[in-house]
């Protein structure tokens, strides 16, 4: 099992990263919380966490100890795979989910996609008490982003497994809402809401 990844990154991407660890390059896949946090950074750690399937093995990484924390309590929750527990945090920082799980907020968790009214109130049970013992604002606010373009918001999105069609409708949807200077994250998490 990998705790942590210390390296140059290589290659960076809404979705994953490859981090250069004495010359072994690691493909880690990230939410957009974490490649908010390390989109400006040349040397970065990385917190992992490791899924081996039957047909793969998958690292996932994180830019915070909380942010793993959540992933993995994700992970417990019946119903809930790696997937999904990447957009969860792709359209929630650590400290919204929390807050979110806490006040047993089931609507916003439904906003998010692949989490219907049942997986919502699953999640809240089982996380409720977790989530109130945590000690509250480990998480650092993320700095201003920088704009990118439309087709990075769409490839990240194909990314995570959404049809193209559904993806660039939402982009559009997403736009026309925000307007057209917009962050590529700010664009992401708002097409979130559509799909």
């Amino acid at each position: 099992m990998y705790d942590y990844f210390n390296g140059k990154i290589e290659n960076l991407t809404p979705t994953h990263v490859t981090i250069d660890c004495n010359g072994v390059g690691y493909l880690l896949q990230i939410s957009l919380y974490t490649y908010t946090a390390i989109k400006d950074a040349k040397q970065f750690k990385l917190f992992a966490h490791q899924v081996v399937r039957e047909d793969a093995q998958i690292l996932f990484g994180f830019a915070d100890e909380d942010e793993r924390l959540m992933f993995r309590e994700l992970l417990n929750v019946s119903g809930v795979g790696a997937s999904t527990a990447r957009i969860i945090q792709s359209s929630l920082a650590p400290d919204q989910l929390k807050s979110v799980i806490s006040k047993g907020d089931a609507g916003t968790l439904q906003k998010v996609k692949g989490i219907g009214a049942k997986s919502a109130q699953r999640i809240i049970i089982d996380l409720q008490d977790k989530v109130n013992k945590m000690s509250p604002g480990t998480t650092t606010v993320l700095s201003a982003l920088h704009n990118t373009s439309r087709e990075e918001a769409l490839i990240a999105l194909l990314t995570l497994g959404f049809a193209r069609a559904s993806a660039e409708k939402a982009l559009m949807s997403a736009q026309k809402q925000l307007g057209s200077d917009v962050k590529v994250e700010d664009l992401i998490k708002a097409s979130l809401n559509y799909l």
